[in-house]
């Protein structure tokens, strides 16, 4: 008995905290858009909504510029072997190599560093917990996030969506 009032009581408790955490932060997706979705200046690229739209596919739209994330196990990325970069789908701007990426099984591509000036990283406490969100430098659209619990030599876990990304083979593949 006490153990389903333990279970009860921490499902409401998580609740309570996810409804606390929209009703803070302005809830749903919208309060989630990257930078450039919400007009903020600096970027390189800045296109109106409308522009965007017509640019990218709706899933990719979804994931740049709302903030969304693709259904895990689902991009063709993740089986992604041969040599080159991953660019931003929204820009182009190469972003990591294949040389930094690595089975998580997470679901995600995931890599163990961006390329140098590639990304830029923000606090995202959208779901109520810390987490840090990677943004593309250029465009400024979300790519995904990064986490302390990825392989050596770096520590991290770059797990971006694969709908963010293009890839481009070396020439030599």
């Amino acid at each position: 008995m006490n153990s389903d009032r333990r279970i009860v009581l921490g499902g409401l408790a998580g609740a309570g905290t996810l409804a606390v955490s929209f009703a803070v932060f302005g809830g749903g997706l919208a309060s989630a858009r990257s930078l450039a979705a919400e007009g903020k200046p600096g970027f390189a690229i800045t296109k109106s909504e409308a522009q965007w739209r017509k640019e990218l596919e709706p899933l990719q739209y979804y994931v740049l510029r709302e903030a969304g994330t693709e259904r895990a196990w689902t991009s063709p990325l993740n089986k992604e072997k041969r040599a080159g970069t991953f660019l931003c789908a929204g820009c182009d701007l190469p972003l990591y190599s294949s040389r930094t990426k690595y089975e998580s099984f997470s679901g995600w591509p995931s890599f163990t560093e961006p390329l140098k000036g590639a990304v830029l990283l923000r606090p995202d406490y959208l779901l109520g917990i810390p987490r840090t969100e990677v943004l593309c430098k250029r465009c400024g659209g979300h790519l995904g996030h990064v986490f302390n619990d990825g392989p050596r030599p770096t520590g991290k876990r770059w797990c971006m969506n694969g709908a963010a990304l293009k890839f481009r083979a070396s020439k030599s593949s």
